[in-house]
């Protein structure tokens, strides 16, 4: 039986359906969870060993300076399918107030959320056959606008971030061989969605892979950490296999992304600020630094895109105008993204902008009352700007340590983030500034532009 949609279009939106065409290509957005920028092979790590991933890479625009919105899965994710920043969406963080009464208050933050469209709703209305696999929020795939999907996003069955959905990679790859089974049936486009919890903990890579790793100058955390991103990769190949082995590898389009870093918490162990924490390494998944918000970025569309490591900057915000474009689709006006495909437009973008809220805090109707940091990247320079928004869960302590107003880095010379700079230059700092609030002043909802945010003294 064919899935009934249920979403409801926000007001305002009203878009042309387009008549099915098996000519239009596919589209494969593949994302992974709790991944450093550095841990692929393609990106020289010197351990990690991705070989699907690299061949995807040596076929793709790779942009090796991608960026994504916020260092926190459900934020990070939610700007993906939007294409606006977290404070004009909404989802600021994983939870309202930490484990308190979630899915009561999370039902008003999602009902919010969906005012603003997604693509996932536009490929949907405009005759793709649209699946979801893996890390997914809010509510069920229906509620996201997907025709199908895994996830049913019931608290009552524990339904959150996924369900059933995160069996995907772990358990084998079926219900995503068996949507493609389907769509080709039906002579369809299709968009797949597939965001397994790779490489995120659990870290239980089969043992053949684990034993690869298992190395006397390894830490038993890292090892586990790198052997799941080969399994990661692992079922990258499984799915690019298949695309190849039903004859549409030439007709899709595959997109690559993490949503947000990660790092072992013994690689940070000098760190006197890492007793504050034990789950991960302070400065990366849920932190501004480069470990937190930076990713590679990858575009295969064969025959159509020249392959080459791209020195523009490219950001998740780019992914909805990007998807629409190589489909066909019209785009909403607010979108602060650029297409990917577009040189012009990647040459003219000279910075890139994030945040970075409380974790697991959320103020439905005011996002700021949480921000912990700002951030800008321009060239080689980076400014982060420290904030101290509300945070009454254990989370804090991700970030309480911090309490210099600013940091700034030249990131060519000190890619790890290692030499704050503020203090050797104040014109840097004061431009970038500028630069963050003028942002802010061009993407915050009307009613909010003349909100006073005074950096941490």
């Amino acid at each position: 039986m064919k899935p009934t949609l249920s979403f409801i279009l926000p007001v305002g939106l009203c878009l042309p359906l387009i008549a099915s065409e098996p000519s239009r290509p596919n589209i494969v957005l593949i994302i992974s969870d709790d991944q450093a920028w550095t841990d692929y092979g393609f990106m020289g790590h010197p351990s990690v060993q991705t070989p699907h991933l690299d061949e995807l890479a040596s076929r793709s625009l790779l942009f090796d300076r991608g960026y994504v919105a916020a260092p926190l899965c459900r934020p990070s994710l939610a700007t993906m399918l939007t294409g606006l920043y977290p404070f004009q969406h909404g989802i600021t963080g994983n939870d309202v107030d930490g484990h308190n009464n979630r899915a009561v208050l999370d039902k008003s933050l999602r009902e919010s959320f969906y005012k603003q469209p997604n693509f996932i709703q536009m490929l949907s209305l405009n005759g793709y056959l649209t699946h979801q696999s893996g890390k997914w929020w809010e509510g069920s795939y229906q509620d996201g606008g997907f025709t199908h999907g895994m996830t049913h996003g019931d608290p009552a069955r524990n339904g959150r971030h996924g369900d059933m959905g995160l069996k995907i990679g772990r358990e084998g790859m079926q219900p995503v061989t068996d949507f493609i089974d389907l769509a080709l049936d039906q002579q369809k486009p299709f968009f797949l969605w597939y965001a397994p919890l790779l490489p995120h903990e659990p870290h239980n890579p089969p043992q053949r892979l684990l034993e690869k790793y298992n190395k006397p100058d390894l830490a038993a955390d890292v090892a586990k950490y790198y052997a799941t991103c080969e399994w990661f990769d692992e079922t990258c190949g499984e799915l690019l296999g298949y695309l190849k082995k039903k004859g549409v590898a030439d007709n899709t389009v595959v997109l690559y992304i993490c949503d947000n870093g990660w790092a072992a918490p013994s690689t940070n162990a000098d760190d006197p600020n890492q007793k504050l924490w034990k789950a991960y390494a302070q400065r990366s998944k849920s932190s501004p630094y480069e470990k937190g918000i930076r990713t590679p970025i990858m575009i295969s569309w064969p025959g159509h895109l020249e392959a080459g490591r791209m020195v523009d900057f490219a950001h998740a915000i780019d992914l909805f105008p990007t998807i629409a474009a190589v489909a066909g689709i019209e785009i909403p006006a607010n979108l602060p993204g650029i297409n990917l495909l577009d040189a012009e437009a990647r040459k003219d973008r000279k910075q890139v902008f994030g945040v970075c809220y409380s974790t697991h805090n959320v103020t439905i109707g005011s996002p700021d009352d949480t921000l912990q940091y700002l951030w800008c990247v321009e060239d080689q320079w980076k400014l982060i700007v420290r904030y101290n928004g509300k945070d009454t869960t254990q989370y804090r302590n991700l970030h309480e340590w911090d309490s210099a107003p600013f940091h700034l880095y030249h990131l060519r010379d000190d890619p790890h983030e290692e030499k704050d700079l503020a203090g050797e230059h104040p014109d840097i700092v004061d431009r970038l500034t500028q630069a963050i609030e003028d942002w802010r002043n061009r993407t915050l909802p009307l009613a909010e532009t003349k909100r006073d945010l005074t950096p941490r003294k």
